[in-house]
């Protein structure tokens, strides 16, 4: 079976909410599959691998798509896509042939309570920021050396940042918005520290011009080099920007659900 895109938007139309995966032909190559939808959606998270499920995976990495195939999955990737999961790989049918499987299913996420004007002083926008992505996993990299980091940049870090790091760990929100592990520094003689940048060359900083790195508000430099200052931090920048339709840099637009697809998770 010849692979394109258009091949993939074929079988992507045959499944809906009565037929959440669809067994495909022998001769197709899983991997040729998973390449054409890492190009749409990102790096893909492994969720089994010769037989063996990721214990973590849990609802916010996309265990819906083991549900249909229980024991009898082989290999399984995933992506999450505004309010689906997309998976492709081997399962093993009643008759225990291995064979390759589209599979799509449905991901709910909290509703998110919008803002009021002038709310958030009071908010733990990390908190909300799980929220709004439907995470309920472990930190993914809880253990970060700070200390380390902090050293050899010459300051301390805001606390948020490190929180969305420790929480999130590598990858982006809406497939969009990449989270730096730790701040890029090529703009430092601006007064600036990059801490995470989109596909569109925007690059999102902070004015370093404060002694307390919990102070640092957002700028955002844009690709044509225009600096555009928001008067708030990291966490509540990147929650407004996924969910505020009036926000310059939205991504509301866009998608109703948001998600934040992990980078690095599959080998």
């Amino acid at each position: 079976m010849e692979l394109t895109q258009l091949t993939v938007n074929d079988l992507l139309a045959r499944l809906g909410p009565e037929h959440t995966h669809l067994f495909l032909p022998g001769d197709l190559d899983p991997e040729a599959l998973t390449g054409l939808l890492a190009n749409r959606f990102g790096t893909p998270r492994t969720l089994a691998l010769d037989g063996f499920t990721d214990p973590t995976a849990g609802d916010c990495g996309g265990a819906a798509l083991l549900a249909p195939f229980g024991d009898r999955t082989v290999t399984m990737r995933a992506w999450a896509y505004g309010d689906q999961w997309f998976g492709t790989g081997t399962v093993r049918d009643a008759g225990g042939e291995v064979r390759p499987v589209l599979v799509v299913v449905r991901r709910d996420v909290p509703e998110v309570l919008a803002l009021a004007p002038h709310e958030g002083d009071d908010l733990d926008w990390m908190e909300r920021l799980k929220r709004i992505t439907g995470w309920s996993g472990p930190d993914e990299r809880p253990d970060v050396d700070w200390a380390e980091i902090e050293s050899r940049l010459g300051t301390a870090l805001p606390g948020d940042y490190r929180r969305m790091v420790e929480t999130f760990g590598a990858g982006s929100f809406d497939a969009f918005l990449d989270l730096n592990q730790e701040p890029w520094t090529h703009l430092r003689d601006d007064g600036l520290l990059i801490w995470a940048g989109t596909e569109h060359e925007d690059l999102y900083c902070w004015r370093t011009d404060d002694a307390d790195p919990d102070r640092w508000t957002v700028v955002v430099r844009t690709f044509d080099g225009e600096d555009v200052p928001f008067g708030c931090r990291a966490a509540e920048f990147v929650c407004r920007a996924l969910t505020d339709r009036s926000h310059p840099f939205t991504l509301a637009h866009y998608f109703d659900t948001h998600w934040f697809m992990r980078h690095g998770r599959d080998d």
